[in-house]
This record gives structure tokens, sequence and C-alpha cells, in this order.
């Protein structure tokens, strides 16, 4: 079977040019060739049909029987083409349609679900559908154009781009440290005398120990967990209630640490910090609706990984 080739397109183009403008030399100017070059184009398109499509003297040109034939029959194909090929581009640079987006729940929470209505006022003719997913599944097979995830990149033939890194804190309530006192070092949460907040992940299904940071020191503890939970919300509200000490993302907890809601534990190890990764299945041509969110997320969220306005609080990953 015959397929459609670069040449054969640069053929049927030079060939329009030739039936618009009656002239090879004319011709030749509209397509910004020299009139050899046209005279090659059609001979080489004549070739490849197996027809003659021009008849040519020294004073004029005109379609044989066969090259009408051919140009009524391809001229109006070549025009869909070209038509839907710049109704492509024109979608492809527009930030319109639907876009799927597999987002961390603590992130739809945090940044999307308060923001995006100021996204879609920017954006009327896009529809965003955000599906709440502990874990990022099969993008590609799950219908997706894009993921948001917390965490380390997973492997995968997607492309990972983090976004920021908001640091991880040791918090409590002050009604707790008035009941138990403020722990001086992390390694204090491995003692009876202090209640930890433990998170089980949905995915690993287990907890781990916790991580501190400072420069280049690492510190690994095994906290005291007196609760053990695997909803982010729960530790949070529990760690407000006073109920024990959490890690929370630094990201919506700034409004609680400001307003005294919060205590942050261990000012000294405060360097440890944790990333928001976008996922997509590839980095060429990457459709404009898609980069508008990532813009958007860049808006909302400095790399330092902190917000303004009303945010709320997350336990932080395990391990």
């Amino acid at each position: 079977m015959r397929t459609l080739d670069t040449q054969l397109l640069e053929g049927m183009d030079v060939m329009a040019a030739v039936v618009d403008t009656r002239s090879f030399s004319a011709a030749a100017e509209a397509v910004d060739m020299s009139q050899s070059g046209v005279s090659r184009a059609i001979a080489r398109l004549e070739q490849r049909l197996g027809i003659r499509v021009f008849e040519r003297t020294t004073r004029s040109v005109r379609l044989t029987d066969e090259g009408r034939r051919f140009y009524e029959t391809v001229m109006p194909l070549i025009g869909a083409l070209e038509e839907a090929t710049g109704n492509a581009v024109d979608l492809a640079r527009s930030v319109r349609g639907r876009l799927r987006v597999n987002v961390d729940p603590l992130f739809a929470q945090l940044i999307l679900g308060p923001g995006i209505g100021a996204f879609l006022d920017r954006h009327p003719e896009l529809e965003v559908e955000l599906r709440c997913r502990e874990g990022l599944g099969d993008l590609v097979a799950d219908g997706f154009d894009l993921a948001l995830r917390f965490g380390h990149p997973q492997a995968s033939s997607l492309v990972a781009r983090k976004l920021f890194e908001t640091r991880v804190f040791a918090m409590a309530a002050p009604a707790y440290v008035q009941r138990f006192g403020k722990p001086k070092d992390p390694r204090d949460l491995e003692h009876g005398a202090h209640r930890c907040i433990l998170f089980r992940e949905p995915e690993a299904g287990g907890t781990f120990p916790w991580e501190f940071r400072q420069g280049r020191r690492q510190l690994v503890v095994k906290p005291r967990g007196a609760l053990t939970v695997n909803d982010p919300g729960t530790v949070h509200s529990a760690c407000l209630a006073g109920q024990g000490i959490a890690q929370l993302f630094e990201l919506g907890a700034e409004r609680y640490l400001a307003s005294g809601q919060l205590v942050r534990l261990f000012p000294d190890w405060a360097d440890l910090r944790f990333p928001l990764h976008a996922y997509y299945p590839s980095r060429h041509h990457v459709p404009a609706k898609t980069r508008a969110l990532l813009a958007f997320v860049a808006e909302q969220v400095g790399q330092d990984g902190t917000q303004t306005g009303r945010t709320a609080g997350r336990p932080a990953p395990a391990g």
C-alpha cells in the first residue's frame, strides 16, 4: 500500500500553486521556490502518480484530464487536512476541553479546592475533574492528564517534575505541652513520657520512624505511638486538640503556628523537606491545559513550600 510522504505533499502544494497562478514562474514566487525547483517538484509528482498532470507550452499551462480529476479529488481532502491540523494547533495552544487530575487528597484540600474557582475563572473553556487518590496508579490507563503527588519520584515511564518542597516539623498544641511538657530533643519521643500520633501509609501499610535533619546531620527516632491513624485530617485534628505530637507539613500549618494553636518543636532540627511532584505522560508537546494548571500551582505555592491564606496541616510522610 502506498503511503503519503513529504515529497507527495510538496508536489500537491506546488501543483495547487501552478493551478492558481497558471504559470510555473508565478507559482515559484508563490511557494518561494525557483522555477526549476517547481518543474522538478511537478516531475516527481507525475512520476509518483504515473500520470501527466499538466500540458505545458511556451505560452500556457493547463491541467490534463487525468490531472484535473486528481486535483478535484485530492484538493478538498488537502483542505480538510489543513483545517484539522489548524484546529489541533489551536487546541494545543488554548486552554480548553477537559482536564482530569489525579491529586493527593491533602493537596486538593489545601490548594486546589480553595483556589480552583480562580483557575476556572481564568480559563472559562476548561472543565476540571479532580480525583483524590492515595496512590499514583496507572496514569495513562486510568485516563488522567496529570497527577500531583507528595513524595519522592516513583519509578515509572512518566515524566516527574518537582514543583516545590515543604518543610516537615514536629508540632504539638499548647494543651499537650502544658500536660506532658515540651521535649527538648527528638530522642525524647522514644520514651514513655510523650505521646506521638503516628500515620499509617495507605499504600505501604505500615508506620515508620521519624526523620529529623540539621544541615547534613540526620537523626532517626522510633516515636512512642499512643495513637495510630490512616487519615491526614485525623492526625491534624488530634494534634490540634492536644492529643499528641505529630509530624506535619509546614504547608498548611502556617496559620496555626502564627496564631499559637500549634507549637513547633525542635527548632534546631528543621531541615527535613518533602516534595510535591507533577506526573504526566510525556515532556514533548505538553498540552496548554496541563501547563496552565502547573503554572497555577506555582502561583499558589512558592519554592519554599509555604502558602498564605486559609490552609490546614498534614501529617508528615512516614520514613
